[in-house]
């Protein structure tokens, strides 16, 4: 089954439509390289998505060794590299504080860093510094 439609609407930006849930999701390109950086460009959902990966990881396995990560937060920073012109970079600091956590789980959680599918999917040109913060 397919996953999405995108449409370019012009003035560098696109539309996407996820066809199983029909959310939409707006790129622009980022100012850096004429954009109006208005929504995520590409790239930057590129980021996010490694972001949303390990947490949904972090999830599964959280449930599935009984314990919760709700409420938890991270903040995501892409590095471009200009020639070429790609992701050079991703830092990703999750932030647990908060909540007290076992020594048992935050070993299942720093596992889940490197065992999402956008991680194991990225080149390894892109180097992710992630960070889980206790």
């Amino acid at each position: 089954m397919e996953t999405a439609a995108t449409k370019y609407i012009g003035d560098l930006r696109t539309e996407m439509i996820h066809l199983r849930s029909g959310s939409v999701i707006t790129t622009d390109a980022p100012v850096d390289n004429k954009g109006k950086g208005e929504y995520f460009s590409p790239t930057d959902l590129v980021a996010s998505a490694l972001g949303s990966c390990i947490f949904t990881i972090m999830g599964i396995a959280a449930r599935e060794h009984g314990f919760s990560i709700d409420g938890t937060s991270c903040r995501i920073t892409k590095i471009m590299t200009e020639k070429p012109r790609k992701i050079g970079e991703i830092r990703i600091d999750f932030d647990f504080t908060g909540n007290e956590y076992t020594d048992k789980q935050k070993k299942i959680l720093e596992y889940c860093v490197k065992s999402c599918p956008i991680a194991l999917s990225l080149n390894e040109s892109v180097y992710q510094n992630v960070k889980l913060i206790f």
